[in-house]
């Protein structure tokens, strides 16, 4: 069973988005060993003592728990072997996390296999400055996942986080950038703020993610405004700490449930919240469907959602081609949200109406479920142009099924150079097929840069392109989503 569906499975079970936290921090567990007449055992004796009895009051009331690994090397040798307890004393139905904040390349992957195979751990944290090398070891083991740490709670934190300016603050960058080391099952984001306001910014950057919260209890009165914040659209999403100050009351298993029913009240009042708004407005969309639009622009509002789910990321970044540009566009997201996915399909289908073919021809891999989905939605054959030929198999140039002089029409997600759509047309071409159109969702050159089109077109080929850099940008600007800056970097 891998790490998320054991999640899933857990908050379903116990009904509970809440998680334990063990650490023995020496100070919280000092009254606790008093009242219990164990003053004058060693601090370590309390300790097993205390994560025993923890763990046995709030494992039917938790989705998870968390070990911070600070604590337990701290104590040395004894400490790690604590840590063995902890993992046989955790039910193995609920994830144990380790809180490593781990940043150093050098021994990821000796702690990845210390963790997951000798611990038998079910995800760990991570530092995220060194980059996807820093995850790359600990997603080698697939039924684990990694948390990125994208944001701290500390006041001095604050300068950091919040380079270069607040409206993109460094650590929406780190959100975003950290969702394309892995996939929603893989990879979690764990955030420190008791600000609703943070939190909403976030969910906003990552929909689909599962957000681990810290520090939240600092302003209890926020708890309800984090949970409406954070909560994912199936109300879940979110692991949210037991206060530690209730890890030590003599009431602890009680305290812990009435917790969790005041949380799922929350989260039942917001169910009920959403659902009502989306009766009223929130109705399928549809292609022919008339909405208001804040720009001229009808493509403007689905500009804004591929921006809001991270689709254009700002940074350096090494393209196909080899050419390094300070943005970078990605399109893989949309497959996983529905509504939006066929959104971008009408986008392609328009264009693609009036233009004769026979076949639809994907470029792999990127515009593959594209092509696919337009195959469905046109009701029209899928073949596709193979990256490599494999040594084994039939050995095949183009995959399906075609007749030579079958009219192709060529779908890709992004032009930049033009190079990989014309070595897909040219193994097209030397099966027997008729290339006349090329489309494409997002013409990188635009006006700016004609150079990809000039190519196509001295080649024979028509080319057409749903959206282009300079229509981005306006739509970008004109919603706030974008400062000036960023506007020219995008020219």
């Amino acid at each position: 069973m891998g790490f998320f569906v054991q999640l899933t499975e857990a908050i379903a079970e116990r009904q509970s988005l809440l998680m334990t936290g063990l650490d023995p921090n020496p100070e919280m567990l000092q009254s606790w060993a008093l009242r219990r007449g164990m003053g004058n055992r060693s601090f370590l004796s309390q300790a097993r003592h205390w994560i025993k009895a923890v763990v046995e009051e709030t494992s039917p009331h938790v989705c998870a728990i968390k070990a911070s690994l600070g604590f337990y090397q701290a104590l040395g040798p004894l400490g790690l072997e604590l840590l063995l307890e902890v993992r046989d004393l955790v039910p193995r139905d609920l994830p144990l996390i380790i809180d490593a904040k781990h940043g150093d390349l050098n021994s990821s992957t000796a702690l990845a296999q210390y963790l997951f195979k000798d611990l038998g751990v079910d995800a760990v944290t991570l530092s995220p400055l060194a980059g996807q090398d820093i995850a790359a070891p600990f997603l080698l083991y697939r039924d684990k996942a990694v948390v990125i740490t994208c944001r701290s709670s500390n006041p001095a934190a604050k300068r950091i986080q919040y380079h270069p300016n607040d409206s993109d603050p460094l650590f929406l960058q780190i959100v975003r950038e950290s969702q394309l080391w892995g996939t929603p099952d893989q990879v979690l984001l764990e955030v420190g703020t008791s600000d609703p306001k943070v939190l909403s910014r976030v969910r906003q950057a990552a929909p689909e993610r599962v957000l681990m919260l810290r520090s939240i209890w600092s302003e209890e009165e926020r708890v309800d405004g984090l949970l409406e914040a954070g909560l994912s659209n199936s109300a879940d999403g979110l692991l949210i700490p037991m206060p530690q100050n209730l890890l030590v009351e003599d009431d602890l298993a009680e305290q812990a449930e009435a917790l969790k029913g005041r949380i799922n009240r929350r989260r039942t009042s917001w169910m009920e919240q959403h659902r009502s708004e989306q009766a009223e407005t929130c109705e399928l969309w549809l292609a022919n469907q008339a909405s208001e639009q804040t720009s001229s622009d009808p493509m403007a509002e689905l500009i804004v959602e591929l921006f809001d789910i991270g689709c254009l990321l700002f940074g350096e970044y090494v393209q196909a081609s080899g050419a390094v540009f300070n943005y970078y566009i990605d399109l893989r997201q949309i497959i996983s949200d529905p509504n939006l996915f066929h959104r971008v399909l009408h986008g392609y289908a328009q264009l693609m109406d009036g233009l004769e073919f026979d076949r639809i021809a994907g470029i792999p891999y990127g515009a593959l479920p594209t092509a696919t989905g337009l195959a469905l939605q046109l009701h029209k054959p899928l073949i596709y142009p193979r990256k490599e030929v494999k040594a084994h198999g039939a050995r095949r140039l183009i995959e399906g099924d075609f007749q030579e002089g079958d009219r192709v029409i060529v779908i890709d997600d992004i032009l930049i150079s033009g190079g990989s759509v014309l070595e897909g047309i040219a193994k097209l071409e030397r099966s027997g097929l008729q290339v006349n159109d090329v489309v494409v969702f997002i013409d990188h050159g635009g006006q700016r840069d004609q150079s990809a089109r000039e190519r196509l077109k001295a080649k024979g080929y028509d080319f057409h392109a749903v959206l282009d850099i300079q229509r981005i940008t306006k739509a970008l600007l004109d919603a706030g989503r974008l400062t000036a800056e960023q506007a020219k970097v995008l020219g």
